[in-house]
């Protein structure tokens, strides 16, 4: 009598030194729980665990894009079949309780139902090599935006006549002429110690003025290189080209059509009617990609508002206040928000995108023909 062989579904709760693994069969019943290393052996020991008790159809991982993002990519070079799979909710924790074990029951649970079923982003592409390059430039950004403000504030503080110096100077100006002080012998120690706080404070903005410089043009060859179709596209810039890129990520058949890419952004319309009153709520996406969105929308407001037909002066100043007004319009959050599903949230990877769904061993699906039009 021949045996037929199990069919197993994993679950992992991924930490920073140990990762917990669970096992269970095809109608959810526990076969197993341990504890593995987070290195290669690890990986590869949980992996036998997992094949010990039968055929792997599916592994759910949580944590994808950090503490278990090498363990994904090494399942995924495994030929298994791995989900990311949320936290649970407050309730089932509620009942359940929390634990490493628990969660990585629950875990296997969630892959198993379906209930967990998205694609975790690869970590083996450009798309990564952006984010990471975003991470440092985001930064760098940040750290030059509180330089800034601190030397306008010792500025604004110094004694008279150091503070006139700087009076009505532009931001470049500001810190040209800061890193160009010099100390020297004054008997005012104040004068002095301001002199050299503002010299150190504009050396600083040079040397991040010059790093994100670096890490731009560092970008901008990665983009151009990724989806140069995307940054031929009119309001879509080498900054928002990346943030779509890694919302997106780097995996073939992650998001096979517009609505998919519409609900990861968070401006597609989910149903929230009760009784009589018939409404649409948008859930929360990153902050990022709509920032993105929403610059390109307004762009193209802009532009379409201004190709008004005739020369005269008269039609060039009805265009430019419509621009203007429109502009204020779309910039407003309730406005955005109200007309989100339709101006803002067609990122139409058509070319990159729709290209690399193709590659993929199951259907695409219909991709956005068009990017950011309404």
């Amino acid at each position: 009598m021949t045996m037929l062989e199990t069919a197993v579904c994993g679950g992992v709760d991924t930490h920073l030194e140990v990762h917990v693994a669970a096992a269970v069969d095809s109608i959810g019943g526990l076969l197993g729980v341990e504890e593995f290393e987070v290195s290669k052996a690890g990986y590869e020991k949980l992996l036998s665990c997992l094949r010990s008790f039968g055929t792997v159809v599916r592994v759910g991982v949580e944590g994808t894009g950090s503490y278990g993002a090498d363990l994904a990519c090494f399942l995924a070079q495994s030929d298994l079949d791995v989900v990311e799979v949320d936290r649970p909710d407050r309730q089932e924790r509620h009942r359940k309780g929390k634990s490493d074990p628990v969660d990585a029951i629950a875990e296997a649970h969630a892959a198993l139902s379906g209930k967990a079923k998205g694609r975790p982003k690869g970590r083996n592409g450009n798309v990564e090599a952006i984010r990471v390059l975003n991470v440092a430039r985001r930064s760098a950004r940040n750290h030059r935006i509180s330089t800034l403000c601190q030397m306008r504030h010792v500025a604004f503080c110094a004694p008279d006549e150091l503070r006139v110096q700087f009076k009505g100077l532009t931001t470049h100006q500001l810190v040209t002429k800061a890193a160009g002080l010099r100390p020297g012998r004054s008997t005012d120690t104040v004068l002095a110690m301001t002199k050299r706080a503002l010299r150190e404070l504009g050396g600083r903005a040079q040397n991040l003025n010059a790093e994100i410089a670096r890490l731009e043009e560092q970008l901008e060859v990665l983009v151009r290189r990724t989806a140069p179709e995307l940054i031929g596209l009119y309001g879509v810039g080498v900054h928002a080209a990346s943030l779509l890129l890694v919302a997106a990520g780097d995996t073939p058949g992650r998001i096979r059509k517009e609505a998919a890419w519409a609900h990861l952004c968070g401006v597609a319309p989910i149903p929230a009617s009760s009784g009589k009153v018939t409404r649409h709520r948008r859930r929360a996406s990153s902050q990022p990609t709509t920032i993105s969105m929403r610059a390109g929308s307004i762009g193209r407001v802009r532009i379409r508002s201004t190709r008004t037909p005739g020369s005269t002066s008269r039609l060039r100043s009805r265009a430019a206040a419509k621009a203007r007004s429109l502009s204020r319009w779309a910039t407003s959050l309730d406005t955005t928000r109200s007309c989100g599903s339709r101006h803002r949230p067609r990122p139409g990877f058509e070319l990159w995108f729709s290209n690399r769904t193709r590659r993929c061993s199951q259907p695409a699906g219909k991709v956005a023909v068009e990017m950011l039009t309404p």
